[in-house]
């Protein structure tokens, strides 16, 4: 129904068209990032199988979605193995 309405206007107004892309362009991308979030290996959705997660994660993993100044290749592991 709301999508109806969209084309609806989107035909008496073709202006709109790329209004209606650019958000559903930045719908989708938010969506996607959403998704990346909650798939991370530090985010625990069932404690059962285990319980942290972060304890197996490489020190040289990139936490960030984009690091400017910290090089994740050469970084050493500080503290002990559990």
């Amino acid at each position: 129904m709301i999508f109806r309405t969209a084309v609806e206007h989107a035909k008496r107004h073709p202006g709109l068209i790329p209004q209606f892309f650019f958000i559903c362009l930045g719908m989708g991308g938010a969506c996607l990032y959403l998704f990346r979030l909650a798939r991370a290996p530090y985010i625990i959705w069932n404690k059962t199988n285990n319980p942290e997660p972060w304890n197996e994660l490489d020190p040289t993993y990139q936490y960030k979605f984009v690091a400017i100044t910290t090089d994740y290749k050469n970084l050493k592991k500080e503290g002990p193995d559990f």
